[in-house]
């Protein structure tokens, strides 16, 4: 008898909702088409969910359905191509009270860039994009709504020795991975993307702009590490580049059953310890035999080595000669090939890397990913144990990051980027499954290994990535102001003790809070 109520209730409530933001929307939009008729902007940037390519603008890049839904999406989406735009947005969110979020790439793992429980517009930084590089004094300034293949690209276009130091996967956007650290396949010789920002232009939540002069010390350490959107709108950062070898080497070395298990036991006691030139990057999974159909772990080393084979061969000789390296398994080529290896895109062309949406065929799948980080190796029972999890669910991954080298040349509270100096490596979890109907199995899947794992990785706190972002480890109130103990309980793991001033950092350029998401650095109230 209570179902016919509870369905009435669930309509009248949509109806209230969809009333309520169709004023937003038409609200905001009057807002926007005012301000930006004040700088002479074209309104052409501004999509509502009439527009025909609103859909197509907001879809997140890569697709993960598992955010498709109950999530709101944005009353108005807006694509800057001058500041004046991105100060226009900010202004009209101010003025009538609706959240704004910003999406430079849309990797995000919980989506928080572009969607939300409450009304919010989107800023899109897609067309803020543009790259310049000073060759001489091996610097660059990156628009935040560049990819890294874009900025890897207009690199090799300049240069056959001037690389950076970031990501693998080419369509993420560079405002929210500089942001978050930024680790990437030369960041044991060259630490991180954030370690290398030196300047950067910010629009904080008056409408001001400022660079690291006119901001601060305080708050320009905090836009390198402490998490995208939290302190302003960067729209474009200055980094110093680094120089690579003509020649480096990559090679991806599989293994399978008992012998794969042993090599990644040996691999713990060596990764954070091996040459600095030298990364390598296991991924662990399971294949099924087509005959027997038995299930069987298989590590692939995925690495990368700064120079020629000749000198990478002696050298895993003596620091890894377990794994059976030989001249066969190894190939020479520049850096910029090897981005395009790590990429997926192997013996494509260079202009491969310019494509915002590059695996845009792929079958869409739901997705969840979480992270940890190892300060003593595991032992052999131990991963025998871990192994039989993979065995539970197929398309499931494991991926060891080996940290030490540079990245132990900066101390823990440098930046906000707090994992550093013994880390041995870090854990990413990752699972995909086709349909919705297989979500609550999968994500208790991910539970029990996440559960089981405690007690191989660190502790007190345990910790996390913040550019592999999870809200199963917390998250702010939806309503309402978030306490620092509150806040906390995530705030910890992402950044250890710099959450404290990350916290006090907000509190003084950002104390209303206007920035904020989920998981955004929340001010002392």
């Amino acid at each position: 008898m209570e179902y016919p109520c509870i369905t009435l209730w669930v309509f009248l409530a949509n109806l209230l909702f969809l009333g309520a933001s169709s004023n937003h929307q038409q609200n905001f939009l009057e807002c926007l088409t005012d301000q930006f008729g004040r700088s002479n902007s074209s309104t052409d940037v501004i999509y509502t969910p009439q527009n025909s390519t609103y859909t197509s603008l907001l879809s997140p890049l890569p697709k993960n359905l598992r955010l498709e839904s109950p999530a709101q999406r944005p009353n108005l989406i807006v694509t800057p191509y001058h500041e004046s735009e991105v100060l226009a947005a900010i202004y009209c969110s101010k003025k009538l009270e609706i959240q704004i979020r910003v999406r430079s790439g849309g990797h995000d793992y919980e989506g928080l860039s572009y969607t939300s429980e409450t009304p919010f517009v989107m800023v899109d930084m897609r067309n803020f994009r543009s790259i310049s590089i000073d060759s001489k004094e091996k610097t660059a300034w990156v628009q935040a709504g560049a990819t890294l293949g874009q900025l890897y690209h207009t690199l090799a276009l300049k240069s056959k020795t001037l690389a950076f130091p970031a990501g693998a996967c080419p369509d993420v956007g560079v405002g929210g991975h500089f942001t978050g650290g930024g680790y990437g396949m030369i960041s044991r010789k060259h630490a991180l993307a954030a370690d290398h920002v030196i300047d950067a232009k910010l629009i904080n939540a008056d409408g001001k702009i400022l660079d690291r002069r006119s901001m601060g010390e305080d708050l320009f350490w905090a836009i390198r590490g402490g998490g995208g959107t939290s302190f302003g709108i960067v729209v474009e950062f200055k980094v110093s580049l680094v120089t690579v070898p003509e020649r480096v080497t990559i090679f991806n070395v599989t293994r399978t059953s008992e012998t794969a298990t042993n090599l990644m036991h040996r691999w713990q006691h060596i990764a954070d310890k091996a040459d600095e030139n030298l990364l390598m990057r296991p991924f662990v999974t399971t294949v099924k035999s087509p005959s027997t159909k038995n299930v069987t772990i298989v590590a692939s080393f995925t690495s990368l080595y700064l120079g020629p084979v000749s000198d990478l061969l002696p050298l895993m000789k003596k620091q890894f000669p377990e794994l059976g390296l030989v001249k066969q398994d190894c190939r020479e080529m520049r850096w910029i090939e090897s981005v395009l290896f790590f990429a997926g895109l192997d013996g494509q062309p260079l202009d491969a890397l310019l494509d915002r949406n590059p695996f845009a065929k792929a079958t869409p799948l739901f997705f969840k990913g979480k992270s940890d980080y190892v300060r003593s190796p595991i032992p052999v029972n131990g991963l025998r144990k871990i192994w039989k999890f993979l065995y539970q669910v197929e398309n499931v991954q494991l991926e060891f990051s080996p940290y030490g080298g540079a990245l132990n040349n900066f101390s823990k509270s440098e930046t906000p980027f707090p994992h550093r100096k013994g880390n041995i490596y870090m854990i990413h979890y990752a699972v995909l499954w086709p349909s919705h109907n297989e979500t609550d199995k999968h994500k208790d899947w991910m539970g029990r290994l996440y559960s089981f794992m405690a007690r191989y990785v660190a502790k007190s706190p345990r910790a996390a990535y913040v550019n592999y972002r999870d809200l199963d480890i917390g998250r702010n109130n939806i309503n309402g102001s978030t306490s620092y103990k509150e806040a906390s309980v995530w705030g910890i793991k992402y950044y250890k003790n710099n959450f404290r001033r990350l916290v006090r950092v907000k509190t003084k350029v950002d104390p209303s809070n206007f920035f904020r998401n989920e998981q955004s650095i929340p001010p002392i109230s």
